[in-house]
């Protein structure tokens, strides 16, 4: 019986997952002789087709080759392009997903990062993650909306900039492009992502700030001193004042004039080599700065707006996201305290300043009540600012007052804001031809949209992966077993990507069994000095964050993160694969799913086997191979992959 099972059953079986291997991964395999003639005369068969198909794919992938010789010159002259330059850049799709970055950048973003620096490294980008985690999304919004509205009037340069601070209290002022493409039957161009050019300059704001301190001290000391000065000259004006009274109101204009002298060399010793470098302000036709406090206000507070006297000629300078923040804080305020149903808005100029004005009509309000709005943190409408009115005035050395038109039975807020020179418009025609840009990279993922499908609907080849494994102390979290490494890495539109990977040791607070040690080879002596689990994991959440997880056998790992998950206020809420299950899934008759024996099935080159990161990358090559397969079965999201997986017995198992 066992023989008739073996021979109708098992075999045939077998023959069909190698059949498969051949089709999905390794079309270099060739079946092996069969003991049953029947199966052996299929084997021959399925080797002679294997090697016609095979000299086909040669001479396909020969062409390829030489289409691709272009493609890679160009790829090089990117990336030498990419390395040579001294600004960060990003790019990005519309989504905020990141398409390309140079290594600085790179640098850059890893330096800013708030995240302990032991704990992989704090990396905060990478390809396929959102820039949302460093910028806030309304203020690339805003600048998206800015760099629209600049394309509609046809500007020969759509820029935008803006100065912000991240999380971790760097300042960096960011120039934001557009990334613009010409659709069928379109003569518009349309923007389908954008590039970010960056630089700290926090050093600089630093710098300033003490400059702008010391010029304080220094001038009110000054005040004080030529107050006494002047007194005293006054007094030595009468003429019949005695010797001694005469001598110490000269000893005092001396001392004061030592005094302010000393505080003038000090200052210049100690700002000789600094360089005068104020907060950036952007320049931009008023009108534009009006058009998007106008669709700001109707849009976030609903309260209908009207333009009134607006100057097409006026050019401003300003930060127009805080600014725009604050005339919308103003406007907000307006409507929910004083039921004001309209507002207008004007915009003149005034020689070197520009008066922008928020005018309605309604009942007279208290200075009192226009102080405490001035310097409350700005909040409405679901967004909030901890700078005030006050300081959006006083980052653009201007000033607001409230002004009433009795005549009118009106009032309004003026807001005196710096002007620019008009810039010099350019045609847009002039501009695009001969010196534009060459165009050396085209990005798939411009096409691609988070928003479009539910993550259970996506193909796995379209999805984010962080492929990881974890090294512990023992077998049993629930009885005090703890992490004692994490490796992760990074599958990014079907690349392993080992550079953008996570790798940190964890000390677990508790002693190193020997037993363990035999198996991964970390030492007690290696874990001294290394962060906690409390440190590491918060660290691991963030670069994993907006990514599918997979690990070979998922539910061993996931259950060390998720006994932690309550004590460390982080969950890992995100979708979960498993080699092992998938493996079971894919072949159904192999008797074992350890990694091992996947790799050798699958022609996966081990190495660096238990250790977290060979581990991870080991089982980041094993799923490629798998997608394909998974496929040929029919599997093909990520909703179909899950729910096959829940289906083999090994999902049963439990830790």
């Amino acid at each position: 019986m066992k023989s008739f099972v073996q021979a109708h059953v098992a075999a045939p079986a077998l023959l069909a997952d190698e059949i498969g291997l051949i089709v999905g991964t390794d079309p270099a395999r060739r079946l092996k002789a069969q003991a049953d003639p029947d199966l052996n005369s299929i084997a021959d068969a399925v080797n002679a087709l294997a090697d016609q198909r095979r000299s086909l794919q040669d001479d396909v992938e020969a062409r390829i080759r030489e289409a691709r010789l272009s493609v890679e010159e160009e790829r090089n002259r990117l990336a030498a392009l990419m390395s040579e330059l001294t600004q960060s850049v990003v790019v990005c799709n519309l989504d905020g997903r990141v398409l390309l970055y140079n290594n600085r950048a790179r640098l850059q973003f890893k330096a800013l990062s708030d995240a302990p620096a032991a704990a992989g490294g704090g990396e905060i980008i990478g390809l396929g993650r959102s820039i949302y985690a460093v910028f806030e999304r309304n203020l690339i919004a805003h600048a998206l909306e800015s760099i629209q509205e600049r394309l509609r009037r046809q500007s020969a340069q759509p820029v935008a900039n803006f100065v912000t601070t991240t999380r971790a209290g760097q300042l960096l002022r960011v120039q934001m492009a557009p990334v613009l493409s010409v659709g069928e039957g379109s003569a518009e161009p349309a923007v389908t992502g954008f590039v970010l050019m960056l630089d700290n300059i926090t050093r600089n704001f630093e710098s300033e700030t003490r400059r702008d301190q010391v010029l304080h001290t220094l001038t009110e000391g000054s005040r004080s001193a030529l107050a006494n000065v002047r007194a005293a000259v006054e007094m030595l004006e009468f003429p019949d004042l005695d010797a001694d009274l005469r001598e110490r109101f000269l000893t005092v204009i001396r001392d004061e004039v030592r005094g302010m002298s000393e505080r003038l060399d000090k200052t210049a010793s100690e700002f000789a080599d600094s360089l005068k470098t104020r907060w950036p302000l952007d320049e931009m036709l008023g009108a534009d700065l009006v058009a998007a406090a106008q669709r700001r206000i109707e849009k976030k507070i609903g309260l209908p707006t009207k333009l009134e006297d607006v100057d097409d000629s006026v050019w401003v300078k300003v930060d127009s996201f805080s600014l725009l923040q604050a005339v919308g804080y103003l406007a907000s305020r307006l409507s929910d305290e004083f039921e004001v149903r309209e507002v207008r808005l004007r915009l003149t100029s005034a020689g070197r300043l520009v008066h922008l004005d928020l005018i309605w009509s309604g009942q007279a309000m208290s200075t009192e009540t226009v102080m405490a709005w001035e310097l409350e943190p700005m909040s409405f409408a679901g967004e909030s600012s901890p700078l005030t009115v006050r300081d959006v005035i006083e980052r653009h050395d201007g000033e607001i007052w409230l002004q009433r038109e009795k005549t009118r039975h009106r009032a309004f807020f003026r807001v005196l804001i710096p002007s620019a020179a008009p810039q010099e418009q350019v045609e847009s025609s002039a501009y695009l031809k001969g010196d534009s840009r060459p165009e050396y990279y085209d990005f798939d993922l411009f096409k691609h949209s988070e928003a479009s499908d539910a993550l259970d609907d996506r193909l796995l080849s379209e999805l984010t992966f962080t492929v990881f494994d974890t090294e512990t102390t023992g077998l049993n979290p629930s009885e005090g077993d703890e992490i004692i490494q994490i490796g992760a890495t990074r599958i990014v539109n079907g690349k392993l990507l080992k550079s953008e990977s996570f790798e940190q040791l964890v000390d677990p607070l508790r002693d190193l069994p020997e037993a363990s040690t035999k198996i991964h080879g970390i030492t007690p002596e290696m874990l001294e000095g290394q962060p906690a689990l409390d440190k590491v994991l918060p660290a691991f959440h963030a670069f994993s964050q907006d990514t599918v997880l997979v690990a070979h056998n998922a539910a061993f790992d996931m259950r060390f993160l998720q006994i932690k998950e309550e004590s460390l206020g982080v969950r890992f809420t995100q979708p979960v694969l498993d080699t092992l299950l998938l493996s079971a899934v894919i072949h159904p008759a192999q008797e074992s799913h350890r990694l091992e024996a996947i790799c050798e099935r699958m022609g996966v080159n081990v190495m660096g086997r238990h250790t977290a990161m060979g581990d991870a990358i080991v089982t980041g090559e094993v799923f490629l191979k798998m997608i394909p397969l998974l496929a040929e079965a029919g599997i093909r999201t990520l909703g179909d992959a899950r729910r096959a997986s829940e289906k083999t017995y090994y999902a049963r198992v439990k830790y």
